[in-house]
């Protein structure tokens, strides 16, 4: 189970770093700059965007946010499972007439759904983490593309 987390983690990474080269806008030369005079505004553009940003889409997409995983992450949320589990279930099989194997049977599904939880919660951060991320992205886009269109080009 653990690689299959570590794997889908490692999925959503290479995820990040694909779309954030995917968002690079599309310069379009509006008033017939040269590809050379086009290079040179680009450059100056890149440059400026990650000043006034202070923001390096490259270095934000080469080290995405690391994932919340491990056996330390989602322990505590287990544990407290078992235990309202088993306290559950003690008291139905209390009932029943055997609150030892109900108490048993409770701290395993409680330990289950703990786990359940702990899995979700880390995924919600890792989403939160990768959203932020990409919000940086975008951010430098924003300036640059400001950059570009002050200099006569269509972004899009």
């Amino acid at each position: 189970m653990g690689r299959a987390i570590s794997f889908l983690i490692g999925i959503a990474g290479l995820a990040v770093v694909c779309a954030a080269a995917a968002q690079q806008p599309i310069v379009y030369p509006a008033k017939g700059q040269s590809p050379q005079q086009q290079r040179q505004d680009d450059a100056q553009c890149a440059a400026w965007a990650k000043q006034s940003t202070g923001i390096d889409p490259a270095v934000v997409a080469a080290n995405p946010p690391p994932p919340q995983t491990g056996p330390a992450v989602g322990g505590g949320q287990r544990l407290r499972g078992a235990a309202r589990g088993a306290a559950g279930g003690a008291a139905i099989g209390a009932i029943t007439g055997d609150a030892g194997e109900g108490a048993g049977v409770g701290a395993v599904v409680g330990t289950m759904a703990g786990g359940r939880r702990a899995r979700q919660q880390q995924a919600a951060q890792n989403q939160q983490a990768q959203a932020q991320q990409q919000e940086r992205i975008q951010t430098y886009s924003r300036g640059y593309g400001a950059c570009m269109e002050g200099r006569g080009y269509t972004i899009k």
